[in-house]
């Protein structure tokens, strides 16, 4: 604790003393932005704007409209929980270790994505829910389990594989409502569910049906890293959005019409 009080305390006075401008970050905005991440060497195409983002991290689900690099509207976003707590809970319904996401997608890739049914949420709008899909999870092993007790054993991989079809349904379809209602063509998908392999087949395999451009972040920048918050500090930076040494930094904060 001391030596980390003391790393602060040599950063501040680093600061004040060489006039280093300080900016504060989201690291939402950081998933976003992670589409124009530029690496040396390497070519890639960016979003124009206005684009989609279907921004899917750790707590949180969210459809957005992307006006600019600081410009973004929440048009979309989960009433309950997060996809990603799905995975997880999901995963730790049926033995799997955390985080159960990367596990579940490594299992899918070998299962049955059709021997499980499990409900979808009627939400209005652009939102999401994903407390009703794992209440319906819940309820088949349940109830299968009455029947044979080694029913999640002798399915575990045909779950995984029905469940995260059914997630990446639910994903998939609110953007594509989106996209419809608003006709932007260019869809970012950002966050660290944006690692999973089936959705990022998913969205690729829309962008050709549709004619829709997909960008895709890199898997190494797909979880929270240093490269995306750098990308956005300095496009902050280019509109001189400094911050002093009053701000506090917080856990939990939503990208709420930020502009």
């Amino acid at each position: 604790m001391l030596g980390s009080l003391l790393e602060k305390y040599i950063i501040c006075q680093s600061i004040r003393s060489e006039n280093i401008p300080l900016i504060e970050v989201n690291h939402l905005q950081g998933h976003v932005l992670s589409a124009f991440i530029r690496e040396v060497g390497v070519e890639k195409k960016h979003p124009s704007f206005p684009f989609l983002c279907l921004l899917v991290s750790g707590g949180h689900t969210q459809i957005l409209v992307v006006k600019s690099h600081l410009e973004m509207e929440i048009i979309g976003q989960t009433i309950d929980d997060a996809a990603s707590e799905a995975f997880d809970k999901c995963a730790k319904v049926i033995g799997l270790p955390y985080p159960g996401g990367p596990v579940i997608d490594k299992n899918a890739k070998l299962g049955n994505a059709n021997k499980f049914k499990f409900n979808k949420p009627n939400i209005e709008n652009l939102n999401f829910s994903f407390s009703g899909l794992k209440t319906s999870f819940l309820y088949l092993i349940r109830d299968e389990l009455k029947k044979d007790e080694h029913f999640i054993e002798n399915n575990v991989i045909d779950l995984s594989a029905s469940i995260q079809k059914t997630i990446i349904e639910i994903l998939t379809d609110k953007i594509l409502k989106a996209q419809k209602l608003t006709g932007i063509k260019d869809i970012v998908l950002a966050g660290g569910v944006s690692a999973n392999s089936g959705l990022r087949n998913a969205m690729v395999e829309i962008g050709e049906q549709k004619k829709l451009n997909i960008f895709l972040p890199e898997l190494k920048f797909t979880t929270d890293n240093a490269a995306m918050i750098g990308i956005t500090g300095y496009y902050k930076y280019l509109k001189n959005q400094i911050t002093d040494q009053s701000i506090t930094p917080l856990a939990r904060y939503e990208i709420q019409n930020i502009s």
